[in-house]
């Protein structure tokens, strides 16, 4: 097979494939086979009939169809190995001559292919890089603000005969119809208002409003059948409430808390609060290096693939192509591709490992985002494919944070912070380290394990920002007839994230798991309410 590569821009290329028909004969050999098993004709038994009569009865253009077809996906995964391009979105292929239409064995199979490929990235030297971020402070407004966080888990909710004010808790009934068809309805919702995390519109509604008053707005529906389109929602407000807080004392501390005293607690939440600032200073520094590296690297985006993302976007939220929020999203989906291919680059010269922890952490992160609970939300990714693209995402945020401990991170007062990130040399020498000691301890004689102490008390799991990334499908081209085949995983930690397809099979695209629940309650589950 013959293969040439021609540079149509910096993310799209052309193939051109030159097949012999003897390479091309093992599939002409099983189409024939193929088609025989498939039909059936008198006087033979199923699968048994002779090449000759099946060439005779269907043509040898259908044979050589069906050989072509099959034998494409292979023809092409070889040819783009051989171009060593790293191929994304969906191919173009256009079949020029097909050999063996007359019954010889001569001449050649001619395919091009127009593909769209990852961009050259020229990456940096990272330990010439300096980020600035702002720092967080722990000061006593951190403390005061987790203290107000843990008396509101604790506060009581009480009515109030008053009309609604922003912030308060309002028990409502509300109902939603288009041209008087009921769409969907709620009763004794709990919401809080400025919360904004149910219609568009609600907050405005129901501020003014008294127990057992109704009103009425219009707002578009975000989800269902009907999404997208506008409805006229009746709401009417139950009851208004608030929240009272208990006092932040001593009799607070001992109820909320392992601790005696207030001081105590206070305390303790300023460490709370320290290891949290500790974690928010390595997110800042990620999103700093990110956002400077976008800015200062030239990283092209092929255009049909943004197309295609918008599209699933679009789709995801029940909108149609061509929708106005398609243009909106537009630059971020340019943005979020550049920093995919930019993070797969690092991620290669790095070869990043990511482990078990790394990927629990990472469903964590996701299971609070969405509100689902961690083995539902891995057992929808599990069904719906998409476990590879969280790996990938995984990979890519861990790149950034390998090369994050080569980089400088200053405040903004000048100096140089310590994010506590281990460099590959660390992590070299840390294996040499333990190699030693497992040495020694051959060597040296048992001794009596030391009593164990009582477990320290475990500090909350630091919140770590995660890039909102597009997964760029990647496929191979289409062909009539094709069965899906899927490649071999690549064993290269680059390419982990691009798995590659046979031509027949689309890739799935990426859909975040979508929170079903029309409301959302307001208050925490430890609130209790009275009268």
């Amino acid at each position: 097979m013959k293969t040439e590569s021609e540079k149509l821009s910096p993310t799209r290329v052309k193939l051109t494939v030159e097949v012999p028909f003897d390479e091309l004969k093992p599939a002409v050999e099983a189409a024939t086979k193929k088609i025989a098993d498939q039909v059936q004709i008198p006087g033979f038994r199923k699968g048994k009939v002779p090449s000759k009569l099946v060439e005779q009865r269907f043509g040898r253009p259908a044979i050589m169809q069906e050989a072509v077809n099959d034998a494409l996906p292979d023809f092409y995964q070889q040819a783009a190995a051989e171009a060593e391009i790293k191929p994304v979105g969906r191919p173009e292929v256009e079949v020029a001559e097909v050999p063996g239409l007359d019954g010889s064995e001569e001449g050649n199979l001619l395919f091009t292919v127009e593909q769209d490929v990852r961009p050259e990235i020229a990456l940096p030297e990272f330990s010439s890089y300096e980020v600035e971020i702002e720092e967080p402070e722990v000061d006593e407004d951190a403390v005061e603000v987790r203290l107000t966080e843990l008396r509101e888990r604790f506060g009581t909710l009480v009515g109030v005969d008053r009309p609604a004010a922003d912030g308060d808790f309002v028990s409502l009934d509300m109902v939603a119809t288009i041209e008087d068809e009921e769409i969907e309805s709620v009763e004794g919702v709990s919401y809080q208002i400025g919360e904004g995390n149910m219609l568009e519109g609600l907050d405005e509604a129901l501020i003014g409003l008294s127990a057992e008053e109704t009103t009425t707005f219009e707002s578009e529906l975000a989800g269902g059948d009907r999404a997208g389109e506008t409805a006229q929602v009746k709401v009417t407000a139950q009851s208004v409430k608030v929240r009272e807080l208990p006092e932040a004392d001593d009799e607070f501390a001992e109820m909320a808390s392992e601790f005696d005293t207030i001081d105590e607690l206070k305390d303790d939440l300023k460490k709370q609060a320290g290891a949290d600032a500790e974690g928010n200073r390595v997110a800042l520094a990620r999103n700093a290096l990110l956002e400077k590296l976008l800015e200062e690297l030239e990283i092209p985006v092929p255009e049909q693939l943004v197309e295609d993302e918008i599209l699933s976007h679009l789709e995801n939220e029940g909108k149609e192509a061509g929708d106005a929020h398609g243009e909106e999203i537009r630059e971020d989906t340019e943005k979020a591709v550049r920093a995919q291919f930019l993070l797969d680059e690092i991620n290669g010269t790095r070869e990043v490992q990511v482990d078990q922890s790394d990927l629990m952490n990472y469903m964590t992160q996701l299971s609070a985002q969405y509100g689902i609970e961690s083995n539902e939300l891995l057992q929808m990714l599990a069904q719906s494919g998409q476990l590879e693209q969280i790996f990938s995402e995984v990979q890519r945020s861990k790149a950034l944070d390998v090369v994050l401990a080569d980089i400088t991170v200053k405040n903004a007062a000048g100096d140089v912070l310590d994010l506590g990130l281990k460099t590959e040399g660390d992590d070299v020498e840390s294996e040499d380290a333990e190699t030693e000691d497992a040495e020694t301890e051959e060597k040296a004689p048992a001794k009596e394990a030391p009593a164990k102490k009582a477990p320290a008390k475990k500090a909350p799991a630091k919140k770590v920002a995660a890039a909102d990334e597009a997964d760029a499908a990647e496929e191979k081209p289409k062909a009539k007839k094709a069965p899906a085949k899927k490649a071999p995983a690549k064993k290269a930690a680059a390419e982990a994230d691009a798995a590659e397809e046979k031509p027949a099979k689309k890739a799935p695209a990426k859909k975040a798991p979508a929170k079903k629940a029309p409301a959302k309650k307001a208050e925490s589950d430890e609130a209790t309410e009275s009268k």
